[in-house]
């Protein structure tokens, strides 16, 4: 019966969307056009139908949040503030080592069986089960999940961490009735995916154009507005923006050139923007370098020191970002997001590695015995082995390309034998993860406290496992300064352990920050209402993936009275 409703619900869906493309405002079998948010959450050459939630390369942007609601979405706009989605409350036990939740009655899968904390349990079974999966590395952090009944779950901590709440959460709970089916869940697309979040139904699927629909048995119904999400394939900046200003798009983010001009300007009653401040924008350095000459360069602290002096953080800001981001000359890259944070006895000691000075990075090469033995016009290693490497950057993603060819330009000047490589997205994060890289452009992840930056950016349980942690740099005294922040909930005491992790970041420059990002984030009023805005700062705005904040927006939009709104009269799958 569950089975046949779905079918049923899907297929009317189909026929309204079909409806639309074809420009009608009729309804289908008596229902009323869907409502349909145009969105583009993710640049990609060609969609690829991977509904897995755990596959860090290759799954769609819609999946976490929309088809796999969390436990709880914590607010990182105000602090780490819980907002209650899956779980109604949590607490730790006195000795910090359990920490349980109690979750939400009445809560349903898409297919219509029951949700229950044997669901929960299941799923971090299943990360033990296969490493793959585990990529928030919960097996080495998490001793064991019991279900105490059907809406209690107890975790139980290998060792004290305070701030494990927070990652956990990050995991997509998925159902034990259908993945206790699937033989090798790490290689499963998952095509016909089964959530608890509010589109789980897959209307459409073409390598141009996705659609997901609405969960007909979603528990929190009464607060979702919006019928569909409607994802166009778009690779890069410029398509986008065509777009955006023809008023084709109703929810992105983007960094979109002198923004008032090429998209406000199109429609200055609809066309919005909010760029509250985000996260760090690198560039990481291998330190396991494919090639042996980059290999020892990278390896010598004074060679990466050099790099960072060489690089003139104020001009990438003016020039590739318009002035949008803010200039992170922090020697640790923590960022002005988190001011309070700032250990000034790290940036005292070598904060002038962190501001341009290219005499002083050419007189560190020379001191530390980089310089042009074959004569070629380019630095060597000491002992002649060459030095010359690509920056890799995501193709598409402007910004940060003009900002790495802007890079390489400052250490061609410093002598470097240094160009630039774009790749699609995809395959730029792979070999992130693979290694398979010498330099990159890449962000690290914001947080409630600059630990989610710092664990996942340099934590030896996260190097080479995910894009956020490319540069395989790991120091015992780094783990055990970030793992001291999580063992208590004195201030005190987190704020020793923080400033020791930005002393450790600061002597080492395992990355070279740039600049902290905007939130990038533009929306349309014309077919919705209810957007975040800095008139209405409910939380982080952006559709990103990895931003679980966008299920309270998704949940706060409507559709704007007396309109249908619906996506455009054009369904080709172009945006």
């Amino acid at each position: 019966m569950f089975l046949i409703r779905r079918v049923v619900s899907i297929v009317i869906l189909v026929l309204a969307i079909a409806t639309t493309a074809a420009g009608a405002r009729a309804s289908v079998d008596g229902q009323p056009e869907p409502a349909t948010l145009t969105v583009v959450a993710a640049m990609s050459n060609g969609w690829v139908r991977n509904f897995n939630p755990f596959n860090e390369t290759s799954r769609l942007p819609s999946v976490r949040e929309f088809i796999y609601e969390p436990l709880v979405v914590f607010n990182s706009m105000y602090g780490g503030r819980p907002e209650y989605r899956l779980a109604t409350d949590y607490a730790f036990s006195p000795d910090l080592l359990k920490l349980t939740f109690k979750l939400r009655d009445g809560v349903l899968w898409s297919d219509g069986q029951p949700f229950s904390a044997a669901d929960v349990a299941y799923t971090f079974d299943l990360l033990r089960r296969f490493k793959a999966l585990d990529t928030l590395d919960m097996a080495n952090r998490v001793a064991g999940v019991t279900a105490v009944d059907a809406h209690t779950v107890v975790f139980t901590l290998k060792k004290v961490n305070t701030s494990i709440v927070f990652e956990i959460v990050r995991v997509p709970i998925v159902p034990r009735h259908v993945w206790s089916k699937v033989a090798d869940p790490v290689a499963f697309t998952n095509d016909t995916p089964v959530g608890t979040g509010p589109m789980t139904e897959v209307a459409r699927f073409t390598p141009q154009v996705y659609v997901q629909c609405r969960n007909p048995d979603y528990w929190d119904a009464a607060d979702l507005k919006v019928d569909c999400l409607r994802f166009p394939q778009v690779s890069t900046n410029e398509q986008l923006l065509a777009a955006a200003a023809e008023g084709r798009l109703d929810w992105f983010g983007a960094f979109l050139p002198d923004i008032e001009r090429t998209y406000v300007a199109a429609d200055p009653r609809h066309h919005r923007y909010w760029f509250p401040p985000g996260g760090t924008v690198a560039i990481d350095i291998n330190l396991t370098s494919p090639s042996r000459g980059n290999r020892a360069a990278f390896r010598n602290v004074n060679f990466r020191r050099a790099v960072s002096m060489a690089v003139d953080r104020r001009a990438i800001v003016d020039i590739a970002g318009y002035g949008y981001p803010e200039v992170n000359e922090y020697a640790s890259g923590i960022g002005r997001a988190y001011q309070d944070w700032v250990n000034a006895e790290a940036e005292r000691q070598y904060g002038r590695y962190a501001h341009f000075d290219k005499g002083g990075a050419q007189a560190l090469l020379a001191e530390s015995g980089f310089r042009d033995v074959n004569g070629d016009g380019y630095v060597d290693n000491a002992d002649g082995s060459p030095i010359a490497f690509d920056i890799l950057a995501p193709a598409g993603w402007t910004d940060w390309v003009n900002a790495t060819q802007l890079v390489a330009e400052s250490l061609n000047a410093l002598g470097l034998n240094v160009r630039v490589s774009t790749v699609d997205p995809a395959s730029w994060a792979q070999r992130l993860i693979s290694g398979d890289y010498d330099m990159a452009i890449n962000g690290l992840f914001p947080g409630e406290t600059p630990y989610r930056s710092f664990d996942t950016g340099f934590h030896s349980r996260y190097s080479g496992k995910t894009r956020f942690a490319p540069t395989r740099f790991t120091e015992p005294d780094l783990d055990g300064a970030l793992d001291a922040f999580v063992a208590t909930i004195d201030p005190t005491e987190q704020r020793r352990a923080m400033d020791k992790v930005q002393m450790i970041v600061a002597a080492n420059t395992p990355y070279v920050p740039l600049f902290s990002n905007p939130t990038w984030y533009e929306y349309n009023t014309r077919r919705f209402t209810g957007w975040f805005n800095a008139d209405n700062p409910v939380a982080r705005p952006d559709v990103f993936d990895g931003t679980p904040e966008r299920l309270l927006h998704l949940l706060a939009l409507a559709p704007v009275k007396g309109k249908a709104a619906s996506s455009p009269p054009h369904d080709t799958g172009t945006p």
